[in-house]
């Protein structure tokens, strides 16, 4: 392919691309991200190109590998265009029946429809799923419609226009007036008006500059940067190419942590297609602008996320941060003026560019314009990915879109923002959702992560569990965070084992003002927030597991104990076969009775138990029955 030379050649490109393809043609949409390929989607998509040639189709209907569309719960998910027909736990094995159904006798395979839980109907077409009918899929939307490893896909949606528009019919000056009157702010974390990071670095009279995309997302559960990655890589590198001309930059950096190898080449392979296309490079479509662009992989660690850490990483050094009195916009990468933005924020560019200002501050609330992904997991039916106006409340999030809480439980808490963020309870469930109101309840949008959890979750080993991974994750640079989080994480431990004391709660709210106040970077200044809310909203469960040594919750396993009730159990033997440790004595006809001493608490007993008979308790701070005698273990059959 040579080199476009213009911004008409890459339109007219477009446009042979457009008139070679038949928009009525079926395509089978077969999604090919990281979850979907854990749960064997590669077997679906070689079958399904058996079947197609098998059937001698392969010039009647196409089939593209496409990013993550989101409705992880039920991979492998495909989708049949252009019709929309959704099909969800697609496994090879149903491959030649929807090929038979659905490609040639324009059928429904009815048995592959996802099914709402509430009214028990099978829906048909992706829009009327209310996982997508709810969302405003802006910028995860094309995943779905696009082979990310397809540059002429990604054109035919109207790729690189906006690049090609900024060129040659914007100044540097006006790109940058648009991102400022847009109202974009970072999608990282910590909210920071996007144009004012560009501003500082174009201001900045040194050269060179690096423009920096941010892919080293850590939180546990979170995946909204891998999936526009993995699924649309274009979108990033075209805005990071605008970004780089409003800014005055020519060399960028694409930080991906290592775990995410997928992400890693499919952007590669976006790279390389994008130069061979002149649309990066030397001179861009003939602009005289030139913008280079490396991938470069992290380690792995949490705190590379951090802007400083991360730019350190680059220059080849341990990824810890640095002091900030000088900022990165000034001094970042190699001591040059740097700016960076994660893999959301760059791909909003170029619909910044294209639609305008405007268009896009309509979206969202006064202080948050435009849409947030978010990675909706825990105990939800609909985990996956979701995109939504910023403003909208929780409990449509949780509820419309999520499908509600698993089991009927009832709903206690969502943790937003990942490891530093927050825990907020059920009162607040109709808050809007934008970077003021989530700060003002103690929590923080961070990069995008939703955990939903339910009366089962102990909120003070919920405060543990984060604790602990960032104890680890902490580079051990500053004494506040190195040694500050480890003895409060010390105290939670002992708190969850029963062995919490009188002044732990007031020593941990010391603690965690001091460590949010004096670290050096954002983990240590935020890992306070999942101690601090929980205090704030859930102060009960700490005083119960202090001084009653009980969790109310029933899951801090120190403070729990199980028995049989001999008047429900029936003597089935499930939990008897079923205990790892060999704790339960029973046999036919003979109540089960659990040895305390062998019990490990691993649950498994009180879950295998059949609900009908509901023989297994579980009680905290509460005393153990005697276990029945051996006479009355004996069943009688006849009553």
């Amino acid at each position: 392919m040579p080199k476009l030379d213009s911004g008409a050649e890459l339109e007219k490109l477009r446009q042979n691309i457009l008139s070679g393809r038949d928009p009525g043609k079926p395509c089978i949409a077969i999604c090919a991200g990281t979850g979907c390929l854990a749960l064997g989607c590669g077997n679906v998509i070689a079958t399904f190109k058996d079947e197609v040639k098998k059937q001698k189709l392969e010039d009647k209907v196409d089939i593209r590998e496409t990013g993550c569309p989101g409705f992880c719960e039920n991979g492998t998910v495909v989708a049949i265009y252009p019709d929309g027909i959704l099909y969800v736990k697609v496994k090879p094995e149903d491959v030649a029946e929807v090929i038979a159904e659905t490609i040639i006798k324009k059928k429904v395979v009815e048995r592959l429809l996802w099914v709402d839980p509430s009214t028990k109907k099978k829906v048909i077409h992706e829009k009327d799923v209310p996982f997508y009918k709810y969302q405003k899929r802006i910028l995860i939307g094309n995943n779905s419609k696009l082979d990310p490893k397809s540059i002429g896909d990604y054109i035919a949606l109207g790729g690189y226009s906006a690049l090609a528009k900024a060129l040659f019919h914007m100044t540097p000056e006006q790109v940058l007036d648009e991102v400022k009157k847009s109202g974009l702010r970072g999608r990282g974390g910590g909210g920071f008006p996007t144009w004012r990071k560009w501003e500082s670095v174009r201001n900045v009279s040194v050269d060179p500059k690096y423009v920096i995309v941010n892919c080293d997302e850590g939180d546990p559960g979170a995946f909204m940067n891998r999936a526009l990655m993995e699924g649309n890589p274009h979108s990033v590198l075209e805005g990071l190419a605008i970004g780089a001309y409003a800014m005055g930059s020519h060399d960028g950096f694409i930080y991906v942590r290592a775990e995410y190898p997928l992400a890693v080449e499919n952007v590669g392979i976006a790279i390389r297609q994008a130069e061979e296309y002149g649309l990066l490079g030397e001179n861009i479509l003939g602009s005289g602008f030139n913008c280079k662009v490396e991938v470069h992989r992290g380690a792995g660690a949490f705190v590379s996320g951090e802007s400083s850490a991360l730019m350190t990483a680059i220059e080849g050094r341990v990824g810890e941060p640095r002091p900030k009195y000088v900022h990165t916009s000034e001094k970042g990468v190699w001591d040059k003026p740097s700016c960076l933005n994660n893999v959301e924020t760059w791909a909003n560019i170029p619909l910044i560019i294209n639609n305008g200002a405007g268009w896009f501050s309509s979206i969202g609330t006064e202080g948050s314009k435009g849409t947030k992904i978010f990675a909706l997991v825990g105990k939800v039916h609909n985990t996956g990915l979701v995109e939504v106006p910023m403003g909208i409340t929780l409990r449509d999030i949780i509820y419309k879109i999520g499908g509600g809480v698993l089991g009927n439980k009832k709903f206690k808490a969502v943790q937003t923002g990942g490891p530093s963020g927050g825990c907020i309870p059920e009162q607040f469930l109709d808050s809007p959702i934008d970077y003021d109101e989530l700060t003002k309840l103690g929590s923080m949008m961070g990069s995008g992560g939703m955990i939903v959890m339910d009366e089962d979750n102990c909120m003070v080993d919920t405060a543990r569990y984060f604790l602990d991974f960032l104890a680890d994750e902490s580079c051990g640079k500053c004494t506040p965070c190195r040694e500050g989080i480890r003895q409060m994480l010390e105290i939670l431990d002992d708190i969850c084992k029963g062995k919490g004391r009188e002044g732990d709660i007031k020593l941990l709210e010391e603690l965690a003002e001091t460590v949010k106040d004096t670290s050096l970077c954002a983990l240590g200044a935020t890992a306070p927030n999942p101690v601090l809310t929980t205090l704030r909203y859930f102060r009960e469960e700490y005083e119960a597991h202090i001084e009653q040594k009980k969790c109310p919750a029933l899951a801090c396993k120190e403070l729990i104990s199980y028995y049989i009730d001999p008047s429900k159990c029936k003597a089935c033997m499930i939990c008897l076969r079923s205990c790892p440790m060999g704790a339960i004595d029973g046999g036919k006809g003979k109540i089960h009775v659990i040895d305390q001493s062998k019990c490990s608490k691993c649950n498994t007993c009180f879950e295998v138990c059949p609900p009908r008979f509901g023989a297994v308790i579980k009680v905290s701070g509460e005393p153990v029955p005697p276990p029945p005698s051996e006479e009355d273990r004996i069943i009688d059959r006849v009553k």
